[in-house]
């Protein structure tokens, strides 16, 4: 109890801490770039999101099968392997992830998608497979017992129990991909890094807080969407056991 309290006032403190400083940015003026040059700022928020979007996408519908696969009892040798390859695009500086993209497929949109895709592979596997190794055996043995199939134990129970830390790994790699969608700027994927990076080379406070301000809000409210939709796919049993283990 005092432990959830103690996390609520963080993130009150936390909060009011946003807002005081949006406050101070938004009266001296730092935010004046957005308001007026609005459609530029449209194209690069939206170049933004498709860098996001496109890259998390890809990353959950790549890791996730693979996740599933490596913890089926014939492939699980090949789990050490799948994961220390997909630490690859983490034990890499994600800056080097891109020179390296760049080296290989050139300058673009794509090409920082694909780097963007490989730095946040391993969150989302290897939530994957923690997840649906920490599921009770005797859960198993049960529901093998009942006369499930595999593919029924693995949709009807073994999934949904899994599920949230799967999210936690989505989560955490959305919101790294967020972040890191700001470098995409330095091999021509667009984005609100080109604000960031010229607020930099500028020494300008209005071209950084324009960018990295928005790029911020971003993360934040991905995070709390994601929270809620895990809230809502997740069973109420799940939430509850959860809740106790927490």
């Amino acid at each position: 109890m005092k432990k959830k309290i103690l996390s609520n006032l963080f993130k009150f403190i936390c909060l009011l801490c946003s807002l005081i400083f949006l406050i101070w940015a938004y009266q001296s003026g730092n935010f004046q770039l957005i308001f007026d040059y609005p459609d530029e700022f449209i194209v690069l928020f939206s170049e933004h999101l498709k860098l996001v979007t496109l890259s998390s996408a890809l990353a959950i519908f790549t890791s996730i099968p693979v996740g599933i696969f490596i913890t089926r009892e014939r492939f699980k040798k090949f789990e050490w392997a799948f994961l220390n390859l997909a630490n690859i695009g983490q034990a890499v500086p994600s800056i080097a992830v891109l020179a390296l993209i760049m080296l290989v497929l050139g300058i673009g949109l794509y090409s920082a998608v694909i780097a963007l895709f490989m730095y946040s592979l391993l969150p989302i596997l290897r939530n994957t497979v923690e997840g649906i190794k920490s599921i009770d055996n005797q859960l198993l043995d049960s529901a093998k017992g009942m006369g499930l199939t595999p593919t029924q134990i693995l949709f009807r129970i073994e999934i949904p129990n899994a599920l949230p830390t799967m999210m936690g790994g989505i989560r955490t790699a959305v919101v790294l991909n967020i972040g890191n969608a700001a470098l995409a700027y330095l091999i021509g994927g667009g984005g609100l890094g080109d604000y960031i990076f010229t607020g930099i080379e500028m020494l300008d406070s209005t071209y950084l807080l324009s960018g990295a301000v928005p790029v911020t809000l971003m993360a934040i409210i991905a995070d709390s969407s994601l929270r809620l939709i895990e809230r809502f796919i997740t069973s109420k049993g799940v939430r509850l056991r959860q809740s106790a283990i927490n």
